[in-house]
């Protein structure tokens, strides 16, 4: 079990206004999300707590918090406010902890905060990269039409003060799902349900999103299922149930992406869309792998569907994998990237399939489409691209490593146990699979000889 983790959200109304913040797209922890100020509860929050009488009720540590978080966010003391008459009330709206799949757990205590004027914060551009106050059924319309991305709990409280501005607390803010009979999913960008089973992928990850795209009377697209034995399997076909489904969508042939989706093809009777290479390198494995399925080859620049009326267009991302696609739509509200990076840890470049210079062109060539949310497939959607160029530069940072260890007479073993040697001996194997690309590639680049 991870540990939970305390901490508070700020929610700031004013009539039917709500104050909301986009977090800055270069942070490390939800980059991106709209969201409320606020933040963990620190050792020492109680000694910020007010005794107004306003805030009498409150817990004096997790209000502290919200008094420090103010502070440092905001630029504004909500002691302050309260004693010279600007909030009205304060409500404890509810308590949402994270679900037990995600590896970082909180307990997010919320907060309404009810002022009777428009304040103004000094806003800490650190943090945010918008802020501003709108009506809570703008916000909510802003969500619907696939402009924001927001955890569940954020979504619930917008959903809810957008009905009824005036409520005082919401029951249940809780991310819930069956967890006997169907598998995590999450809708944190409107219309991309992220379904997320247990499948044999690689460590640090234990799960391989599969992402079901399509609105209305268009096709349904469910794009990698994996799940990782038969229990699993069953939960999630569970799952794709409560939505439909039309066709199945590979990303590439690695066994995290398809595992058992022949088998749900076969059962449902739906067609598989692929790459030719993820087609020929499966039918390598095994000749029998698509019988009785009907297949469509996707290639750059097919639309396989619409999203919010946006239609959803193919890209070509090899590196990774030589068959590799990905998919997003035409504004480039979102970019599913599958493998092209890791929501933790770092891709492995390897095998037949894999080549470390098409890997840092498909890098900069999605990092030129500025996708406003990539999706990996382990992990969460992200804000903007600065996860992508983290992970080019990153690579770069490796392969002038490897450049110089290899011009010293070091060979890959030996430039394996000077750059891992601080990291666990079980990823090493696939460690050194990225080393040997890029050796490849500086030799193709004429660095190396």
């Amino acid at each position: 079990m991870n540990k939970i983790i305390d901490a508070v959200s700020i929610v700031m109304t004013y009539g039917d206004q709500i104050f909301a913040i986009q977090r800055q797209f270069f942070l490390k922890a939800f980059p991106g999300y709209w969201a409320f100020p606020g933040g963990k509860v620190e050792v020492g929050d109680d000694a910020f707590h007010s005794d107004h009488v306003i805030a009498s009720g409150l817990e004096p540590r997790l209000f502290g918090a919200a008094v420090r978080e103010g502070k440092e966010e905001l630029g504004i003391d909500l002691r302050e406010e309260l004693a010279a008459g600007r909030i009205d009330r304060i409500d404890f709206l509810g308590l949402a902890v994270t679900p037990d799949f995600n590896p970082f757990r909180f307990a997010t205590y919320f907060f309404r905060i009810n002022f009777n004027i428009k304040v103004d914060f000094n806003i800490d551009r650190n943090e945010a990269r918008i802020a501003k106050w709108m009506s809570a059924a703008e916000l909510l319309h802003q969500y619907n039409q696939g402009y924001i991305l927001a955890v569940p709990p954020a979504i619930k409280v917008i959903e809810t003060l957008a009905r009824d501005p005036d409520i005082k607390s919401i029951p249940d803010l809780n991310f819930r799902y069956d967890t006997h009979n169907v598998v995590p999913y999450i809708e944190s960008l409107k219309s991309v349900r992220q379904i997320m089973p247990l499948s044999h992928t690689l460590p640090p990850a234990t799960r391989t999103n599969a992402f079901l795209i399509g609105d209305g009377a268009e096709a349904k697209i469910l794009i990698d299922p994996s799940p990782q034995d038969d229990e699993e399997y069953k939960k999630f076909l569970n799952t794709v149930k409560l939505f439909g489904v039309d066709k199945i969508m590979l990303t590439h042939h690695h066994p995290d992406h398809h595992e058992r989706s022949t088998q749900m093809a076969r059962e449902l009777k739906l067609p598989i869309m692929l790459s030719k290479d993820t087609f020929d390198r499966l039918l390598r494995k095994d000749t029998t792998y698509f019988n009785g399925i009907k297949t469509q080859f996707l290639k750059e620049g097919d639309v396989i569907t619409e999203w919010l009326g946006r239609k959803v267009i193919v890209y070509e991302i090899p590196g990774h994998d030589e068959g590799h696609l990905g998919v997003a739509p035409e504004d480039m509200s979102w970019f599913l990237a599958g493998d092209l990076f890791q929501g933790s840890g770092t891709v492995v470049i390897g095998g037949s399939e894999g080549n470390m210079k098409k890997y840092f062109n498909t890098l900069e060539k999605v990092i030129a489409l500025c996708p406003k949310v990539v999706f990996p497939s382990h992990g969460i959607g992200l804000g903007g691209t600065a996860i992508l160029e983290r992970t080019l530069e990153h690579r770069k940072v490796r392969e002038n490593q490897v450049l110089v260890m290899t011009q010293k007479g070091m060979d890959p073993q030996q430039i394996l146990e000077e750059i891992y040697k601080n990291v666990s001996k079980d990823l090493w194997p696939y460690a050194i699979q990225n080393i040997h690309k890029h050796i490849d590639k500086l030799r193709d680049d004429g660095l190396l000889i």
